[in-house]
């Protein structure tokens, strides 16, 4: 069984936390009908990304005005429509384990989506999150986990994400973090550790008087050194 030392956790939502492959199957597949573009080549792009970064990649030279309002029609649409949305196996026992360890979500996903899913889930929204509207760049590029490891005063290489596409994988890996890839989709983009769900991860506090946000360096008192068990 790997295992991992950390001291913050960074977690993606969907597809890492929160299945919610179904909505977005429906919302983006009609989309892609609209657009008269294969469903399954849309799918293979639309996962880990901000919408709009998805629509560039899919339709390039297509005005940014056009994907952002797209987009905000999307996130609304998929706000709404919560059908199937349920916890990943392992999510709450695994969130509920982090109590007092560092951690962070860090999502394509705006607020509203954020927390009408993970409410659907019966999730707990950690208290710190970085959103859509945190970040100037959605995944790959690694702003948003380094923003979260700042905001929790840990040096980025002590921090381990969580996630399950290749937009994701990749961001963190260019934030300078391991990666432990969640379900079916991680494992082809080359994450640290790949696991099934998250019953298969384990996660002890092993040093530190954990808190839910750090003092400043990874390393200083109050700041939780965890090991992380998967497989």
């Amino acid at each position: 069984m790997p295992v991992l030392t950390a001291r913050a956790l960074l977690l993606d939502m969907d597809g890492t936390l929160v299945n919610s492959d179904a909505v977005v199957e429906r919302i983006w597949r009609r989309w892609a009908d609209a657009h008269g573009l294969d469903g399954d080549e849309v799918m293979e792009v639309a996962h880990g990304r901000q919408g709009h970064a998805s629509m560039a990649v899919l339709l390039p030279g297509r005005p940014m005005r056009l994907n952002l309002e797209d987009n905000a029609r999307m996130l609304a649409a998929e706000t709404a429509d919560l059908d199937g949305v349920v916890p990943v196996p392992g999510a709450p026992e695994f969130l509920a384990s982090l109590r007092g360890v560092p951690h962070a979500l860090v999502t394509s996903a705006d607020v509203p989506l954020s927390t009408a899913r993970m409410a659907a889930a019966g999730l707990e929204l950690p208290e710190v999150r970085v959103t859509a509207e945190s970040v100037g760049a959605s995944k790959p590029d690694p702003e948003g986990f380094l923003k979260a490891a700042a905001e929790l005063g840990v040096d980025p290489a002590r921090c381990v994400v969580f996630e399950d596409s290749g937009a994701g994988i990749a961001a963190g890996r260019a934030a300078g973090m391991r990666v432990v890839g969640v379900g079916p989709r991680a494992a082809a983009h080359g994450p640290d550790a790949v696991v099934r769900d998250l019953c298969e991860v384990r996660v002890e506090v092993v040093g530190g008087a954990g808190r839910a946000r750090g003092t400043g360096e990874a390393g200083e008192p109050g700041v939780a050194e965890v090991r992380i068990r998967v497989g």
